[in-house]
Formats: structure tokens, C-alpha cells, sequence
């Protein structure tokens, strides 16, 4: 009897292998997966050099890991009995509650004290004065909602050694964990909400002696309430309660200019194409570009402002161009050209070097501002 039903047990296990294998067979492969909204491995080309260096088993791994049949479905389920085991990090992402919040690793390689050695490089070639603006991450600011004994990067700690620059400092963190028991940040995504953008808007016109806006000169528009961010994709969770998104600035006036090929285009504040898709925070400004110049007609006379910027930044720039005639984004990962000469040829009055802290620790593109 227990022969038999091992036997059976075996069988239908080896029946289940093989229809899954079968199913991926006759299943088309997907390019892309927009639960994880990342590119699926394909399909590789064998060779026999690529057989002798371990590489063509590695990409038929990942081909099959990728292309398995469903895979998000299978992701989800991993998840949820991890979580019933008790496991509250899933993929480098903490599960608080309804509430998922990246882990920040320590950096390891120097990285992040040569960064900020590139922004005082920076500040010494540059005319104009330059602001160092770092952004906590939600691992700072919603820090007593972390599992216990949870590891994470003091960001503080690192925020006083950026301090010692002697640069002009934007308290992105005091602005923040002033406000920390709103919603400043996204519950699935690792960026700020349009609220914790305005406050942070607020922090840097203060330190650059600005008027500061005021919350009730905008009418927040909820332009979607199915927002699943990047820590919805990366960490597995797709239980809790997608994002609302807003958008809070009239576009009125505004002319937005985008360099994405090399060549200036027609831009525009928020690109509603992308509410359609899985990428709904690409929708501020249309998502990552080398350069973009959103000008004020109303603010004309107001100065130039330059922004040393990663995401985060998108997000934060319609509402500093209400105090500013001209904002300029320029992301290093892709405008390779010195920082200091585009300020002086573009007759910049003041720049800021906007990054979250994550970002800004691992960023082996901020080299460029040295230059």
C-alpha cells in the first residue's frame, strides 16, 4: 500500500513536470513582465563557446525562470507562504504592515564618500551656488514601522556627514519627518508621494530664501487609485492596497522642453499615457531623460535653477518652477556632458543636486560633476 501510493505520488508529480513543461513549449514567450515591469530573458542562440564558458546554461536558466508559466501568479504565492512563516523581507523589501518599504544597504566600496566628494568638485568649478539636497528614504522617515532588529543604513547619520561639506544643505529629512504621519511616501513604490514632494519643494525654497508655496493654492487631481510601484514588483506582495496617485500643478503657462534624443522637443508636466501602464510614476515629466527645461512665463525675472537630479526630482519640479522662471533637470546617468558647463552657459543662478539617499550612494555617474 505505501509502495502504491509512492508510486502514484511520483507519477503525478512527474505528470505535473511534464505538462508545466509542455505548457511552456506551447506558450509564446512574453517580452516583458508588467507585474515586474522588467524585460523577460529570450530564448538564447547556442553556441559552442558559449556552452564551453557556462554562459549559454546560465541564459537557458534564465530563460526558463522567465518564461515559466505563471510566473507572476507563482511569485505571489511564494510570497504569501513566506509570509505565513513568519518572514518579513521579501527581495530587499520589508513588509510592514500594508505598507512595503525598501532596505537600504550599507555601501561597501567608498562609493558614497566619493559622491559627495564629486559635489564639492562640483561646487568649486561652479559660479553659481550649489545646494546639496538628500533625500531619506522611507526606511528613514517611517523607520518605527520597520520589523524589529530590521538592518538598514542610517541615513541620518550619513545626512551629517554630508553636512560637513560646508555646502548650503536642504533638510529634506527635517521636512519630512515633520510630516511623517502623512502619506509622503508611496505604501508600494520607493518614491515620495506628490504630497512629500510639495513639502520638499517647501525645505528647498527655504534654504535658497524663497517664498514658500502654500497647499492651498492647488487642487490635487487623483488621476489614478491603481498605482502598484517598484516595491510591489521586486519584493512579490501584490495583496495590499494599490497607490493613489495625484497630480496637484495647472500646466497652464508652463512651457516644458525635453532632450531625450539629443535634440529639443515639446515636453509636457504629466504624460497621462503612462496612468495606462505599469510605470504609472513615469507620468511626471514623462519619465527619465538626459535634460528637461520647464519654463514660467509668470515667474519671469525669478532666476534659473539647475537640478542635479535623479526621480525623485519629477516629481518635486512643478512646483519649484512656480518660484523659479527657469528649471533645468539634468540626470547624469544620461547627459554626459560637465554640469558646470552647462550652469554657465545656460546663465544658471543657483544649482541643487536633488538625489534620494539610495540613489545617491550607489550612483557611479556622479563622477561627471567632478569634471
Amino acid at each position: 500500500m505505501t509502495k502504491a501510493y509512492s508510486r502514484a505520488v511520483t507519477a503525478l508529480f512527474c505528470l505535473f513536470l511534464g505538462g508545466l513543461l509542455v505548457w511552456h513549449v506551447l506558450l509564446p514567450d512574453r517580452d516583458r513582465s508588467e507585474v515586474e515591469n522588467r524585460t523577460l530573458a529570450q530564448k538564447p542562440e547556442f553556441s559552442w563557446a558559449a556552452l564551453k564558458d557556462g554562459s549559454y546554461t546560465a541564459a537557458v536558466e534564465a530563460y526558463f525562470a522567465d518564461q515559466f508559466p505563471l510566473r507572476d501568479e507563482w511569485t505571489g504565492l511564494k510570497a504569501r507562504a513566506e509570509q505565513l512563516i513568519g518572514k518579513h523581507l521579501f527581495n530587499g523589501v520589508y513588509l510592514c504592515g500594508d505598507t512595503l518599504i525598501s532596505k537600504v544597504e550599507a555601501p561597501s566600496d567608498g562609493l558614497d564618500e566619493k559622491n559627495l566628494g564629486y559635489v564639492a568638485q562640483l561646487a568649486d568649478k561652479t559660479e553659481a551656488p550649489v545646494y546639496l539636497g538628500l533625500i531619506p528614504s522611507a526606511a528613514e522617515v517611517w523607520s518605527d514601522l520597520l520589523p524589529e532588529g530590521a538592518e538598514n543604513f542610517d541615513q541620518a547619520a550619513y545626512l551629517d556627514r554630508a553636512a560637513e561639506l560646508g555646502l548650503p544643505m536642504v533638510d529634506f529629512l527635517g521636512a519630512l519627518e515633520t510630516h511623517a504621519g502623512e502619506p509622503v511616501f508611496y505604501r508600494t513604490d520607493h518614491h515620495w508621494t506628490t504630497l512629500g514632494a510639495f513639502y520638499g519643494a517647501n525645505a528647498l525654497l527655504e534654504a535658497m530664501g524663497k517664498e514658500p508655496l502654500s497647499q492651498g493654492d492647488f487642487a490635487p487631481e487623483t488621476v489614478t487609485e491603481d498605482f502598484n510601484g517598484t516595491l510591489y514588483s521586486t519584493s512579490g506582495v501584490h495583496w495590499l492596497t494599490p497607490d493613489t496617485m495625484e497630480f496637484w500643478v495647472e500646466d497652464a503657462g508652463l512651457e516644458i522642453t525635453s532632450w531625450r534624443t539629443g535634440a529639443p522637443e515639446p515636453g509636457v508636466l504629466y504624460d497621462r499615457s503612462y496612468l495606462e501602464q505599469k510605470d504609472k510614476y513615469s507620468a511626471f515629466l514623462g519619465g527619465n531623460q538626459p535634460l528637461c527645461v520647464i519654463r514660467n512665463e509668470a515667474a519671469a525675472g525669478q532666476g534659473k535653477l539647475l537640478l542635479i537630479r535623479d526621480s525623485y526630482s519629477d516629481a518635486l519640479a512643478p512646483f519649484l518652477v512656480q518660484r523659479f522662471e527657469e528649471v533645468h533637470l539634468l540626470d547624469a546617468r544620461y547627459y554626459r556632458a560637465p554640469a558646470s558647463a552647462y550652469a554657465a552657459d545656460n546663465g544658471i543662478d543657483a544649482v541643487a543636486v536633488v538625489y534620494s539617499v539610495p540613489n545617491f550612494i550607489t550612483d557611479r555617474n556622479l563622477v561627471l560633476l567632478g569634471q
